[in-house]
C-alpha cells in the first residue's frame, strides 16, 4: 500500500497489529467462537479490558452451556472479520482469530443471558497488505483507536456525501497512481490517516493518505481531514513513499 505523507517520517503513519487487534475487537459487533470441534456465532459486541475479553451469549446457548462444564476454562479461538462499511471489490480488510480460554462471568441484567470472560493467549491479523502476529502481553499494552467506534460511520458520510472532497484529495497522489481515472473510494480510516480504494476495472490500489498530527477524538477528525483539503487544493508537496 502506498503512502502519501504530511509530516515527517520519523512519526508514526499507521497502527500496530496490537493496536489494529484492539481495535477491531472493539468495534465488531459479531463473532465467531471455535470450541470443541464447533463453531458458535454470536451477535455480541466485545469488551476489551487489556488481555482480558469480555463476550455475552444466551444463557441457553450451547456455548454458555460449555463454559460451565469448564470450570478451568476452555479452549477458544474466536474468528473476527473486518469488512469495509463501503461498498468496494473486496470488502474484507482484514481477518482475526484470537486464540484464548474462555470462562462464565456472570449473569446479565436481563436474566436471559450471561457475560464470558476470555483470557487471550495471542493473536493473528492477516490482512492482503500482509500478516502480523500478537501476544497477550502486547495486547495488554495498548487501547482501541479513538476513531474505531465510530470509524463506519465517518467512512460511509465521506463515500456518500463528500465524493467532492475525495476527488480533491487525490492531489495529494503521485499522477501515475491516477492512470486510467480509476474510481476513489474511502476504504478505512484511524487517528494516523484515511486509506482510500483505487479502483479499476482489473484491479485495485490502495493508499494512505496520513495526516500532520494524529488525530485525537472524531471531533479532531473533522480538523485533520481539513488540513489534507487545505494542503491539496494548495499543492503542497507531500513526501510520498
Amino acid at each position: 500500500m502506498a503512502t502519501a505523507r504530511q509530516h515527517p517520517a520519523d512519526e508514526a503513519a499507521e497502527p500496530t497489529t496490537a493496536e489494529r487487534v484492539h481495535s477491531l475487537l472493539t468495534a465488531t459487533a459479531s463473532l465467531t467462537v471455535r470450541a470443541l470441534g464447533e463453531h458458535h456465532d454470536l451477535a455480541s459486541p466485545v469488551a476489551v479490558h487489556g488481555s482480558r475479553l469480555r463476550l455475552r451469549a444466551p444463557i441457553d446457548a450451547p456455548l454458555t452451556l460449555a463454559a460451565v462444564d469448564a470450570p478451568d476454562g476452555l479452549a477458544v479461538v474466536l474468528d473476527v472479520t473486518d469488512v469495509s462499511p463501503v461498498a468496494v471489490r473486496d470488502r474484507v480488510r482484514g481477518r482475526l482469530s484470537l486464540a484464548g480460554r474462555l470462562r462464565l462471568a456472570h449473569l446479565a441484567d436481563d436474566g436471559l443471558s450471561v457475560h464470558l470472560r476470555v483470557d487471550a493467549a495471542h493473536a493473528v491479523l492477516s490482512t492482503p497488505y500482509g500478516t502480523g502476529a500478537v501476544t497477550a502481553a502486547e495486547l495488554a499494552l495498548v487501547t482501541a483507536d479513538p476513531l474505531a467506534r465510530t470509524e463506519a460511520g465517518l467512512l460511509t458520510h465521506l463515500a456518500d456525501d463528500h465524493a467532492d472532497a475525495l476527488a480533491v484529495l487525490t492531489r495529494l497522489l503521485d499522477p501515475a497512481l491516477l492512470a486510467g481515472r480509476p474510481a476513489v473510494r474511502p476504504l478505512a480510516l484511524d487517528r494516523y490517516g484515511l486509506v482510500l480504494r483505487l479502483d479499476h476495472p482489473h484491479g485495485h490500489r490502495d493508499v494512505r493518505l496520513v495526516f500532520p498530527e494524529p488525530a485525537t477524538d472524531t471531533e479532531d477528525f473533522g480538523h485533520r481531514m481539513h488540513d489534507l483539503l487545505a494542503a491539496a487544493q494548495h499543492a503542497l508537496p507531500a513526501h510520498r513513499t
